[in-house]
């Protein structure tokens, strides 16, 4: 199959649909709002984000389909080759920030840049924030992401779960966002059909990863400690994203509109100085147990 935007549009664009179906009837009391922005050169976003509801506090998916004259510095820096090349892009995002500090914050996005058939590659993945995990959540998650890259090679989970870990890191910290899962970036061995195959399967996988792990925990009761906990780790959700993340960079490099740019960030977040857990804690238990980077599965 030669390399081609036009089926990655179609799947991005039915999987934005599909997930926010499944998370807005979980959610049960509100429902994710709906734009579609369209550009004069053909390039078209639709931001759909759910605030305020009984489950999520707050939830992005986003669509968009981008035209350029020049790949943004963000997307073009690990391969110069391709910098001030006229480029299509298309992807899908997505964060929940959940109520309950029981269920994690999950994080995924895909994407595909073509500059002509010959220079294109995907990225993308998924990884899970929890405040207060649960070893069993943590291994299926873990597991399903294993099991989404397994018919495509023994190593390419390996490969993706060790990039994710040293992605989803705050040097400034020196220490892991969260428990890890999937990422990969210029992605285009062995070729486009099995590329957008392996693609797909992650894809697939997003909603199976997490939607158990959230119907599980978010009835648990908790209650001003652990909300207040999830609160100052939000803060370290909003560090990444606004002084590392490189899909937060781009998005404002290419032009496209802040308010979609930032519908991941947490609606509220909180700093303390220098605080730390008290010994034997469930929130030590964070740092010590599930933070320190390990193979799940």
């Amino acid at each position: 199959m030669t390399a081609s935007i036009e089926p990655v549009k179609d799947y991005f664009s039915n999987l934005q649909t599909k997930i926010c179906t499944v998370l807005a009837d979980i959610d049960g009391a509100s429902s994710f709002n709906s734009e579609d922005i369209h550009q004069q050169n053909g390039a078209h976003a639709r931001p759909r984000v759910l605030d305020g509801g009984k489950v999520i506090e707050r939830g992005a998916v986003q669509y968009s389909h981008s035209i350029g004259d020049s790949l943004p510095a963000a997307a073009s820096e690990r391969n110069p080759h391709l910098a001030g090349k006229r480029f299509e892009a298309v992807a899908i995002s997505m964060i929940m920030h959940p109520w309950n500090p029981y269920v994690p914050t999950f994080h995924a996005n895909l994407r595909f840049f073509i500059i002509d058939e010959s220079n294109w590659y995907f990225g993308g993945g998924f990884d899970l924030t929890p405040y207060y995990p649960f070893a069993e959540d943590v291994i299926h998650w873990h597991q399903t992401a294993k099991n989404a890259c397994q018919p495509f090679g023994a190593n390419v989970h390996q490969k993706m779960k060790k990039w994710c870990d040293e992605y989803f890191f705050l040097s400034h910290r020196n220490e892991p966002r969260g428990v890890g899962g999937l990422f990969f970036d210029d992605w285009c061995d062995p070729g486009f059909e099995a590329s957008f195959a392996l693609v797909q399967s992650i894809g697939d996988s997003i909603l199976p990863a997490y939607v158990p792990i959230m119907e599980k925990r978010m009835g648990l009761p908790f209650g001003e400690r652990e909300e207040e906990f999830l609160l100052y780790r939000r803060g370290r959700y909003a560090e990444f994203n606004l002084a590392i993340d490189r899909g937060t960079r781009y998005g404002i490099q290419s032009g496209r509109r802040i308010e979609s740019v930032l519908a991941s960030m947490p609606p509220r977040a909180i700093w303390k100085y220098n605080w730390q857990p008290q010994p034997g804690s469930a929130e030590a238990a964070l740092y010590e147990t599930f933070l320190p980077v390990k193979d799940w599965v």
